[in-house]
Parts: structure tokens; sequence; C-alpha cells
């Protein structure tokens, strides 16, 4: 396969990946706009619902809806033939806004070794199937990776994750179930270093019922972790299911007043129409979504590219 073909895929599967959201979007919005000439305060209130109903958000979407009527008085006419072109250009403008990801593929070029990611997030996200995949993706880059079993309060998560670092084929360290997690992860940045290796994702208990825990524990962790490793954990990915919509914000709330998350990975992007959550969340919390999935095969764990995401959600 060359590169062209690579690349090819890759925008084919996101295409596919969106292709219940937009074909939900766009039906309502040429409903909407049906025997109208002109962008007018009906089509406005028509589109702020369309936007609300794909999970963008009332507040994102209320921000999008005030950058339409800007435009609007800035270019004095447009018509309801331009509205999709205004929108996406004010969508992809308004996700540049966030679009601070540290790296823009899995070489973690310039980035320091190891770089070490700690992924949160619920049960039932796809946080284990996700932490794989990424595993997969940077072995795929050529890169030496370790990852840590730090979710020790079910013996199905360490289970998981023992299948897919052989699936992978890359190694884990694991106490097994009822290990004390700082301990997991302290012994996994141990053997990352001893072992010189590139990347280490280590993987966490996602459990919501007490707030107050989750804090003190991602904060053990994270502070055992530096007494190996300064300044790791370099990155904190919050894996969101994106079928959720709003729950997935409700989520994102918890986890960011929990810990320092810097990197958001929204997954089942195939599975829902509910991926406007994408645009809502990268703009209500300010943190760059770096992978989504949009499919079960390995590849279909894409880094974020705010252009390509908008060009497919539109593309006819």
């Amino acid at each position: 396969m060359g590169l062209f073909d690579f690349f090819r895929g890759k925008k084919e599967s996101l295409d596919k990946g969106v292709e219940k959201t937009r074909e939900g979007f766009f039906s309502r919005l040429a409903k909407a706009i049906l025997g109208k000439s002109t962008v007018d305060e009906e089509v406005l209130d028509n589109l702020e619902e369309i936007l609300i109903q794909a999970d963008v958000g009332v507040e994102t979407t209320v921000r999008i809806i005030n950058r339409i009527e800007a435009r609007i008085a800035r270019d004095k006419y447009v018509g309801t033939d331009q509205l999709n072109r205004v929108l996406q250009e004010e969508i992809t403008d308004l996700l540049a806004e966030t679009d601070s990801s540290q790296h823009k593929n899995f070489q973690l070029d310039n980035l320091p070794k190891p770089y070490v990611i700690m992924v949160v997030g619920v049960n039932g996200v796809g946080k284990t199937t996700t932490i794989g995949k990424l595993a997969w993706q940077f072995k795929q880059g050529g890169k030496k990776v370790l990852l840590g079993a730090a979710d020790t309060f079910r013996a199905a998560a360490v289970d998981q994750l023992t299948i897919w670092s052989q699936r992978v084929g890359v190694p884990l360290v694991s106490q097994g179930m009822n290990a004390d997690p700082a301990s997991v992860a302290f012994d996994t940045l141990k053997s990352a270093v001893a072992q010189g290796s590139d990347v280490v994702i280590i993987d966490t208990a996602g459990r919501l019922h007490t707030k107050i825990g989750l804090m003190n524990e991602l904060s053990k962790i994270r502070n055992v972790m530096q007494k190996v490793i300064p300044d790791a954990p370099h990155e904190v990915l919050l894996v969101l299911d994106a079928s959720t919509g709003q729950n997935a914000i409700e989520q994102a709330k918890h986890f960011t007043k929990a810990t320092e998350v810097n990197a958001l990975a929204l997954t089942k992007l195939d599975g829902t129409a509910k991926g406007g959550v994408v645009i809502g969340i990268s703009d209500q919390f300010n943190i760059p979504v770096k992978y989504i999935g949009v499919g079960e095969k390995m590849e279909d764990l894409q880094l974020f590219n705010r252009g390509e995401f908008v060009s497919s959600l539109f593309s006819k």
C-alpha cells in the first residue's frame, strides 16, 4: 500500500465514521431551510435546534449562532445556499481555538522519552480498547511501548489489558487485582526507564461514585510517577464515549475537576448520530480532542484533525 492509499483509506474511514451524524444533521438542515432564500431569524432558530439535537451542546451552539449572526452583519447577505460553507468555516475556526495538541502523528517528535500517558475515564467507554489501539499505532510507528495495568479494582480490566498487550505484542506491567494502583504505576515507569521505552500508557480505574476518592487516587498515582520521572505524566488522556452525547460532557466535568486532563479521545463515533459532541466538548473544556474512534479496526483510532473532521461532517 502506498502513502496515498493509506491516507485515502484513513479519510474513507473517517467519512464512514461520521456518516450517521452527517445524515441526521443535513436531513434536518434541508427541512429547516426549505423554501427559504436567506438566512433569517427563523432559519437561525431552526439551526440552533439542529445543532443541539446533534449534541453540540447549548453553550457551543449559542457561540456558533452568534458567529454566524456576526458574519451575516459583516457580509450584509448570506443566502441559504451559502449556509453550509459558512457553518463549516465557523465550526473549523471554533475547533482551531482549542487545537493545541502536542503531536500530530504517532512518532512523538521532539517529546520526552519515555512519553508517559495516563488514561482516565469511566468503565464502558472503550478505555481499554483505546489503550490497545494506541499501543498498536505507536508500535507501527516504530516505538517501544510499555503498558501499565493500574486499574486494579476490576479483575476484568487487568485481564482485558493483558489480552490487548498480547494481541498487539507489547509488554505489560501488572500486579493483578486489588494491587495498589500507584505501586503499579511506579513499577511501570521504573521498567520503562530500565528498558528504554519510548512511550508508556497507564490504565487507571474509572469510578465516578466517589469524586473525592477518584481525585485522591489520581493525585497519588501522579505523585508516585513523578518520583521516577519528575514531569510525568506528560499526557492525561480522558476517554469518552461519543454515543452518550451530553453524558460524555458530564463525565468530562468530573474528570477535569479530578485531574489535569490535557487531551481527549472520543470513541464510538461510527455508531452514533451524536458526533456533534466532539465540537461541544472541545469548545466547552478548552481541551484538544487528540484521538477519535471511527470503527473496529486498529487503524480506526485516528489522530484528530479538525479540518478533516469538519470536511467529513459536511461532505455530500
